[in-house]
């Protein structure tokens, strides 16, 4: 649950909440089934989002098999993190559980080029499968992954 809605809710226990409160309630729940809607979106279109990108790092890193696969898992452990942030709207959660330890592995194996070809590569295919609503959604949590995971790269708006 959003930690700030958390911190409403335990104050509702002494109290009830005042009228700006409750409408960042509202606020929060009326964008929940757009966030739900986003993250199973997302959660089906997987292998559509990413076997292009795939493809083309294979064309543009052929000699780097094993990089390329382990940087493919770790844009997909992204993508999920970063959706299940969205659905949370939380992105010290993506913070904590990801990007803390992601970061040391990816300084570790000096796959700057590959990572930032996959975080190209997810911003052409997002057009594809999102509205742009969807992407408004997402996108917060998706720049705070790529400024913590690669430095030079400045993340892109749609």
């Amino acid at each position: 649950m959003n930690v700030n809605l958390q911190s409403l809710l335990y104050d509702a226990d002494e109290r009830y909440l005042k009228s700006g409160e409750i409408d960042t309630f509202k606020s929060y729940t009326t964008s929940l089934s757009q966030r739900l809607e986003t993250y199973e979106l997302l959660r089906d279109k997987e292998i559509a989002i990413f076997q292009p990108i795939a493809n083309g790092l294979l064309a543009s890193f052929p000699d780097q098999q094993p990089d390329l696969e382990r940087c493919l898992k770790n844009w997909l452990a992204v993508l999920r993190y970063c959706a299940t942030s969205m659905l949370q709207n939380n992105p010290e959660f993506l913070e904590r559980r990801l990007l803390e330890w992601l970061t040391d592995i990816v300084r570790v194996h000096q796959t700057q080029a590959i990572d930032s070809a996959i975080y190209k590569g997810l911003q052409k295919q997002f057009p594809q499968i999102l509205s742009d609503k969807q992407y408004s959604l997402l996108q917060p949590f998706l720049a705070q992954a790529a400024a913590r995971l690669m430095t030079d790269l400045a993340p892109s708006s749609r």
